[in-house]
């Protein structure tokens, strides 16, 4: 039950009175979310969230997305105690990215394939589930997997985004759709829809349903929208990056667009076919503070920004944080973190309001750890740029100019306009991801998930080229492979780390950091316990103590957690819960490297875990995809076309070189490999298109269909005997730093 928040808010008390009796009409407590949600304020319960710290009502648990619980009934003294409660198993075996949100003792959560599902948040019985029926053939129109971050609460009603670009609303105590919305507009700049797809979590402000979308690397054009949260009426929209003819859209973004976003584009570049990118995937957040909504922008399309801009102008407002006003969407102010970005470095990692003491003066900040590095401080109101330094090893820039923020470039790293291949750190996977990081009041640290993912960039040759139902990013796609000698693969496997840092964002240091044994692990959640949890790729759940680090706690879940923790109270009993299941473009396009970092197999599911937790996990599958003699023979005069095509086409979902990272089927042990006509059937005609395989005929011919089969034969039979080898050893194989192609 929420308590009201404090004697002088008379307005909320009276609210919550005049509800009573609805409330009671529905069997709710008066002072519940619900009951407070049906009278419209829902906003205030999250403003005021430490006052009823057993919920979890949005994204970040506050709009300060600060992921940090005031609960400290598990604590430093008696975390080793925790056991298992429940868990809720998924009907999805890929990446679960979602942040559940607990209201008054039920659990929403989004799931892959943008399913929601509500749960008794004591025992994980399941109440309801919805499952918004996204077309198998959307998988490959997104680049990261079919993950979903998570679900709004508002005024009893859930909220989701869909991979196909839905925006739908569910009554909260049934499940079912209230209204359904089509979030992504008809370009007329453009002629035609882009290959837009939603992942990010809605947020909720002013009774306005705020949501993004992806899709850079195929061609898009970056927007938020704003929705009536009661209706679904679409009431503004902001476009990131302008249109490719300086025309009004008729949107809020039009004057600061037209009138100076323009001007840093080239009028001639690949952008006006692509549509510049700069989408909205992750994080957008509501300052109640300042009542500024701050977009996170990202990459370009394409990411070369010679092809893209002809290697002129910033390109506004990509890698930037854009601020505007909840009500009409206008542009207040903007910060780019990453100005002429050719590394896809997006600024759309989480963004997070904090009260810091800055030279003698408590100052409202946002503070920012985008891709590129750097940790960030802004002024929350004006968007000053404040301080910043790099939080990892970098390669890129030599720092920061610490009057404007804008980065100080290594020529080297210039790529694109140099024409030189470059190996830069961070790569396009940025230092820090979708993983969420957290802050912790008490120790006024900021917990950051780090990563180290080395990345090979070099120019598409011949200019750039848009390839159908494919990655447009203006690179060479085989080198941006792995490393293609036993010797470089040596070297990039000792540069692929993880680690989580405890950061001073006052002083702009790292005070100490826990190494993990790779990189693409879970985000963080901080609690007044002085705990740290976090989930890794090695399928091991940790609590941390926040002030040195300590591992106080260690459960395997059996399969790797890439989603954040968040904890609750249920009848005063205190849990913590994760979503689990590994997934996201590193597991999935990283191949045989990912699971040389740390790897199990894929299993997917909700966990809680209490003090006197009494269950246990079910018996799991540790052996993963099994390797299958494959046939003897293939034509070694298509087999390096096919490994083109291979990269071109299949590499992003199925692992470069053929080589799964554990999450979707690995070719090399199709039985579809061993017959032309049933190789064709499902790449060319889409046998599996329900399941997530697209259909190719009209990107491919048949003849480039069948160079793929060869080539996968042909890696089949390299990589077989290895497989087989390290299967016998241990059932559950890390991949030695001799795996990748073969020459």
């Amino acid at each position: 039950m929420i308590r009201p928040a404090s004697a002088k808010r008379t307005s909320l008390l009276g609210i919550l009175a005049a509800g009573t009796f609805l409330a009671a009409a529905l069997g709710q407590p008066a002072g519940s979310a619900r009951a407070a949600g049906a009278s419209g304020d829902t906003g205030e319960q999250i403003i005021h969230a430490d006052d009823h710290p057993e919920n979890w009502l949005t994204y970040g648990r506050t709009y300060s997305e600060q992921r940090y619980s005031p609960l400290d009934k598990i604590n430093r003294e008696n975390v080793g105690q925790l056991k298992l409660a429940w868990i809720n198993e998924l009907d999805t075996n890929r990446g679960q990215e979602g942040t559940p949100l607990i209201v008054d003792g039920v659990m929403y959560a989004s799931t892959n394939w943008s399913k929601v599902r509500a749960l008794k948040a004591d025992t994980g019985a399941l109440l309801w589930a919805f499952d918004p029926k996204v077309p198998g053939n959307i998988a490959d129109k997104g680049c990261c997997d079919t993950a979903n971050r998570g679900v709004a609460y508002w005024n009893g009603k859930v909220y989701v985004g869909t991979f196909d670009g839905r925006l739908i609303a569910l009554d909260a105590k049934t499940g079912k759709q209230i209204w359904s919305v089509n979030t992504i507009p008809q370009e007329a700049a453009l002629g035609k829809q882009r290959s837009y797809t939603i992942d990010i979590a809605p947020r909720v402000a002013k009774g306005r349903v705020i949501i993004g979308n992806g899709g850079s690397e195929f061609g898009a054009r970056g927007f938020i929208s704003a929705f009536d949260a009661e209706t679904g009426k679409l009431d503004w929209r902001f476009f990131t990056v302008p249109n490719n003819k300086n025309e009004p859209d008729h949107a809020a973004s039009d004057s600061i667009l037209m009138n100076k976003a323009y001007k840093t584009w080239s009028p001639t570049g690949a952008w006006t076919q692509q549509g510049g990118g700069g989408t909205v995937w992750d994080s957008l957040i509501y300052d109640p503070v300042t009542d500024l909504i701050y977009i996170g922008v990202g990459n370009g399309s394409p990411w070369n920004y010679k092809y893209r801009s002809d290697g002129k102008g910033n390109n506004l407002f990509l890698g930037s944080i854009v601020a505007v006003k909840p009500e009409t969407g206008e542009y207040v102010w903007h910060f780019q973190a990453t100005s002429m970005d050719q590394w896809d470095y997006t600024s759309v990692q989480q963004i997070m309001t904090l009260d810091l003491p800055i030279n003698g003066e408590t100052r409202h900040v946002v503070v920012h750890a985008p891709k590129n590095g750097f940790f960030y401080m802004l002024d929350a109101k004006t968007g000053q740029f404040i301080k910043g330094n790099n939080y990892t090893y970098e390669n890129w820039a030599y720092g920061l100019d610490p009057k404007t923020g804008r980065p100080i470039y290594n020529p080297e790293a210039l790529w694109t306009l140099n024409g030189k291949e470059w190996y830069g750190i961070p790569g396009a996977l940025g230092a820090h991801n979708f993983m969420s990081m957290a802050y912790s009041p008490k120790t006024g640290l900021v917990y950051l998930p780090v990563h180290q993912i080395p990345f090979v960039y070099k120019n598409q040759a011949g200019g750039f080229k848009a390839h159908p139902d494919s990655w447009n990013l203006g690179l060479d796609m085989v080198k941006v492979g792995l490393p293609d000698t036993p010797e470089a693969r040596t070297a990039y496997l000792k540069d692929l780390k993880g680690w989580l840092v405890a950061w001073d964002p006052v002083n702009m240091k790292a005070v100490w950091k826990v190494d993990h044994k790779g990189p693409w692990n879970g985000g963080i959640l901080a609690t007044g316990g002085d705990l740290l949890f976090q989930g890794l790729a090695t399928g091991e759940f940790h609590a941390y103590d926040a002030t040195n680090g300590n591992d106080l706690f260690n459960f395997n879940m059996k399969s790797g957690v890439i989603a954040p923790p968040v904890t609750y109270t249920v009848n005063g009993k205190q849990f913590v819960a994760v979503e689990v299941g590994w997934g996201g473009i590193f597991p999935i396009s990283a191949g045989g490297m990912s699971r040389a970092s740390g790897w199990t197999v894929n299993h997917s599911y909700i966990a809680a875990f209490s003090l006197d937790g009494k269950a246990s996990l079910p018996p799991m599958n540790e052996i993963g995809f099994l390797p299958v003699k494959p046939p003897a023979q293939y034509d070694t005069k298509v087999v390096d076309k096919g490994y083109f095509e291979y990269e071109t086409y299949c590499q992003t979902c199925h692992g470069d070189g053929a080589e799964s990272g554990g999450v979707l089927p690995d070719l090399r042990w199709s039985g579809a490999i061993r017959h032309q006509d049933a190789f064709y059937n499902v790449v060319g005609r889409g046998a599996l298109t329900a399941y997530g395989m697209d259909r190719f005929d009209t990107s491919m011919k048949p003849d480039e269909i069948e160079s793929i089969r060869q080539f996968i034969i042909k890696r089949a039979n390299e990589t077989y005997q290895r497989e087989v080898d390290a299967r016998r050893n241990d059932k559950n194989v890390p991949d030695s730093p001799t795996l990748g192609i073969t020459q």
